[in-house]
């Protein structure tokens, strides 16, 4: 598959899913097979925890993560416990997720196991970083925009998406809402100066002028933001929002009193928007960009769904590439060497 010479362009890479059940993991699975046909020095983590034996909802067998030997995966103590091959432990995190501490650790032997990685971008990062002491030139990262987790797959470096069916029985909606994904994703990087300021950030909404030279902190989250108690100044230019983006707060802003005004967020997984009111607020000359970027290689399609829906896998292959302009695979219809 073209896009294998790809990822090795890169030092990390996120394998996303736009929803469950969008074929993520047999995607990652290929890509971990495809890497040890290279003979690629490799390690795999995940964005917190990585589902069940059976989907919650659709009791439908979820396929497990293929280790073999000498692959170095990070996972927690309790997901650890429960592998079916024997592992070197190599490091022992000092931090703890809800699961245990990371253990990062070299397989023995063959096998699948879960994922359960770091929770948060920050650790995501140390993550990664650590992977260069074990000789590692690429770190994949199962994750999925449907996570609520701290951690962001735009802390990689590169990602995948995954998209199909799930998401929706509509040929043209799925394309839809995959390409305004793929808008979000591909929003504009701030300059590197504003990076290392806003970066610091860690909570809160805050405004200021283009001089950058005064801000102000107008609340802890949008999701407790009241437009009856906080009042928006009439030239309000310079929004950062260190959390999400509300669909509501859009809607607000996107007036005929607020022109040009410039919203900075984290990265794309931020934003929770609808694209009409995300095109109505571009109308009003403003703009959306974040601090962090992933550049995204290729889409993988899957046109099954649990509920039975069953797309045309060439139609909707084709279809999406057209729209997308973009690599598109389908990577059980294909037999990609």
């Amino acid at each position: 598959m073209p896009f294998i010479k790809d990822l090795l362009r890169h030092k990390s890479v996120s394998i996303v899913g736009m929803a469950k059940n969008t074929g993520k993991t047999t995607c990652l699975n290929f890509v971990i097979n495809r890497l040890k046909q290279e003979k690629i020095n490799f390690a795999v983590t995940s964005i917190g925890v990585d589902g069940e034996e059976k989907d919650i909802l659709y009791q439908t067998p979820k396929p497990r993560i293929e280790l073999s030997e000498n692959m170095i995966f990070v996972t927690s103590e309790n997901d650890f416990a429960n592998i079916n091959f024997p592992a070197e432990i190599l490091s022992i995190s000092e931090r703890s997720t809800p699961l245990g501490k990371l253990i990062t650790a070299k397989a023995k032997g063959n096998g699948i196991a879960v994922l359960s990685g770091p929770s948060d971008s920050i650790w995501l990062q140390q993550i990664i970083s650590e992977m260069q002491k074990y000789n590692i030139q690429l770190t994949l990262v199962d994750g999925a925009l449907s996570r609520m987790s701290l951690a962001s797959p735009a802390v990689t470096d590169a990602m995948i998406l995954c998209t199909g069916a799930a998401c929706s029985a509509q040929l043209q909606e799925l394309i839809n809402k995959t390409k305004f994904r793929c808008k979000l994703i591909d929003l504009e990087q701030v300059d590197i100066n504003l990076q290392k300021i806003l970066i610091t950030i860690e909570d809160g909404v805050w405004i200021w002028n283009d001089k950058h030279d005064t801000r102000q902190k107008i609340c802890d989250s949008l999701f407790t933001f009241d437009k009856e108690t906080i009042k928006l100044p009439d030239n309000l230019s310079n929004i950062y929002v260190s959390g999400a983006v509300t669909n509501n707060f859009l809607k607000l802003i996107s007036t005929k009193k607020y022109k040009n005004i410039q919203i900075i967020v984290r990265d794309f997984t931020k934003l929770f928007i609808e694209t009409i009111t995300y095109n109505k607020f571009l109308k009003q000359g403003s703009s959306v960009k974040v601090i962090q970027k992933p550049k995204l290689l290729a889409v993988c399609t899957n046109p099954v769904s649990p509920e039975g829906v069953r797309l045309n896998p060439i139609i909707l292959q084709e279809q999406m590439q057209e729209a997308l302009q973009l690599p598109v695979y389908d990577i059980l219809a294909n037999n990609y060497q």
